[in-house]
């Protein structure tokens, strides 16, 4: 699919649920031109100019779905630090020790949050006179040579009217799955993912680590638009690239207000510590896209920093877009009249008879329907393809959310029948089918030696000479012995060519 190709994929289910609001004169009832304060979040791929020199505290992107497996429960990924390179060493990734990244629920359409899960995370040492961040072979999550570790806490929070009313400690001391070094340090990294599962009371399951980045999509929308001329389509610029990961599942009836209202609004913040001890929030994540390419430069950072009840500010960028005008200009497609109430509809209030809460004060958030089932074949367009437990009700990693929002933006709804899209319709890696349903991240030891690339053998052999002690006549077996400061020694084994870090001689300190 191109961006202005027609694939001819029916239309079901969203545009009539939308096109029956407009019809009924619904929208201008709700009271849109008035549109009250509201939570506002946005898809966060260095989207906003403070927030992309601080990746650690920068939300990528947030999914929320009904569990396939356990349908009983609602699944909830956020994920940080966006580009994270796999080899991208020797300080690998890591959650900030001074930040509350948190889960917002919604469970009664006010545009306030009645629940918080907030994860913190510790860091710990175990030797900090060498470079690595493993010493040797990693087997376990409590392996003596995994140098660097994280364990975090969560903290159920309830309130009303955003007031604190209860806090309790659900988990402690909870380890993190570490970055993947590469296959010399990290042998069996599933093995590792599975070890960071870790159960909660009540049939919950929390994970956090490092996972392949689920989101797909061609980011060269930035280079005027694919170019400017349709070539930059078609290649996941994402792919090879991880993300830290929190994922939480519970059961349903835990963040529902009760079975008559199964809808639920869910975001994502970061506060950091600034210089005088207090939180500040730095960033914010609900719908994806939002703040990438509907809020304009003057408005990014107020958006990632504003109060929820502060989003009537931002109302102009829905109902007014940049992005249809951009197209226009560009490709000659007409942009859609103005304003746009059907945005509002969709992307505010979530969808009439579908995933709108009963008196719901319209605010950005990812709204889902908990008590529409998991579909047993999902399609990529979600709702707009008449796969109502998916996007924009709710979002699920498979969701083609590029394409699913560009065809919305660019009228399917009131009439503009398309098929846009970027060329790129899923993941490069498969997702798991259990929990945390998160792909394994890709390994720091994959690269040109690991892909087989022509000319490797080139690449071995001058490695291999390099590393040969001056004078020394060639060998496919060299050792090498490297003396770490005022602390002994680590043995590298050359053999064949490739680098093997061996674990620590046992009795001797390092």
């Amino acid at each position: 699919m191109t961006p202005i190709s027609r694939s001819g994929t029916g239309r079901k289910g969203l545009a009539t649920l939308i096109c029956g609001a407009l019809a009924a004169g619904g929208l201008a009832a709700a009271g849109v031109a008035t549109l009250e304060p509201g939570a506002a979040s946005a898809s966060s791929h260095r989207e906003a100019p403070l927030i992309s020199g601080t990746p650690q505290y920068d939300n990528t992107d947030v999914y929320a779905f009904v569990s396939p497996d356990h349908p009983d429960t609602t699944t909830i990924v956020a994920n940080w630090i966006p580009f994270e390179e796999p080899a991208g060493g020797p300080n690998f990734f890591t959650f900030a020790e001074d930040a509350q990244y948190d889960l917002h629920i919604d469970n009664n359409g006010d545009a306030q949050g009645e629940l918080l899960f907030r994860y913190t995370f510790k860091t710990h040492t175990k030797n900090n006179k060498t470079f690595l961040y493993n010493t040797g072979p990693v087997t376990s999550l409590d392996d003596p040579d995994l140098n660097i570790t994280q364990t975090y806490d969560i903290d159920l929070i309830k309130l009303r009217n955003q007031k604190v009313t209860h806090s309790t400690k659900i988990a402690d001391d909870v380890p993190v799955a570490p970055s993947n070094v590469g296959k010399a340090s990290m042998p069996d990294y599933s093995t590792l993912r599975k070890q960071a599962i870790h159960k909660l009371t009540n049939g919950a399951k929390t994970f956090a680590g490092q996972a392949d980045d689920p989101f797909f999509l061609d980011l060269r929308v930035f280079d005027l638009l694919y170019g400017g001329n349709l070539s930059e389509v078609g290649r996941d610029t994402l792919k090879g690239y991880n993300v830290n990961s929190i994922a939480l599942q519970v059961p349903t009836d835990m963040i529902t207000e009760s079975s008559d209202q199964p809808i639920v609004g869910i975001w994502s913040t970061t506060q950091r510590k600034n210089a005088q001890g207090y939180y500040a929030q730095v960033s914010r994540l609900g719908n994806p896209l939002v703040n990438e390419v509907v809020n304009p430069l003057k408005d990014k950072d107020k958006f990632n920093a504003s109060a929820p009840w502060d989003d009537a500010q931002f109302l102009k960028n829905v109902t007014n877009p940049e992005l249809p005008k951009l197209i226009e200009a560009i490709y000659k497609i007409k942009a859609p009249a103005e304003p746009r109430n059907d945005l509002v509809d969709v992307f505010l209030k979530g969808v009439k008879g579908l995933n709108q809460p009963p008196k719901v004060r319209p605010a950005e958030e990812l709204r889902l329907n908990t008590s529409i089932k998991p579909a047993a074949s999902p399609k990529r367009l979600g709702v707009l393809d008449g796969d109502n437990a998916g996007f924009p009700n709710g979002r699920r990693l498979s969701d083609d959310v590029i394409d699913a929002s560009l065809q919305v933006v660019e009228g399917e709804l009131v009439g503009s029948k398309n098929d846009l899209g970027d060329a790129v319709d899923k993941n490069d890696k498969k997702f798991g089918k259990s929990f945390p349903y998160l792909a394994n991240p890709t390994a720091g030891s994959r690269g040109a030696l690991a892909k087989g690339v022509s000319g490797g053998n080139d690449v071995r052999n001058q490695l291999g000479d390099a590393l040969q002690p001056a004078g020394a006549g060639t060998s496919d077996d060299t050792t090498l012995i490297a003396a770490s400061a005022g602390a002994g020694a680590l043995g590298i084994l050359l053999i064949g060519g490739g680098l093997m870090w061996w674990r620590r001689m046992r009795g001797r300190a390092y």
